[in-house]
């Protein structure tokens, strides 16, 4: 096999690696369509964290949101209980992923979130 060819293979793999690394779920993750989600905002002990920026979260957030965005979350840890069902979302989804990543890393274990984001949300937004 020519070392171009191998290199290439290579490479490819290295892609291929890359993408699943980011776009995996965390382990123990549930991803929840809008209406389960919003069951799930019915129990008491939960925690609903919006992960989109400031900005973000000023221009309309779900009621009872905590916003912590994913570029401060692993500096707030300290503000996240531990013994808490975790509900998360972003804008589509990708950040809340990211975030539920940082989060069982770092020994959260009762972690969700809103497939699609805000943007599959049907209920209350409060600005």
């Amino acid at each position: 096999m020519e070392t171009s060819t191998l290199i290439n293979i290579l490479f490819i793999l290295l892609i291929v690696w890359f993408a699943y690394t980011r776009l995996r779920p965390a382990p123990g993750l549930r991803s929840l369509r809008e209406e389960q989600f919003r069951n799930e905002l019915q129990n008491s002990d939960q925690v609903l964290i919006d992960v989109r920026e400031i900005g973000e979260y000023k221009r309309g957030h779900i009621p009872g949101a905590k916003n912590i965005p994913l570029s401060q979350l692993q500096g707030r840890l300290s503000e996240i209980p531990q013994d808490k069902d975790l509900l998360l979302y972003c804008q589509s989804g990708m950040r809340s992923k990211n975030a539920a990543r940082i989060l069982s890393k770092n020994g959260y274990g009762k972690l969700a979130h809103l497939t699609g984001g805000i943007s599959a949300w049907r209920g209350k937004i409060t600005k």
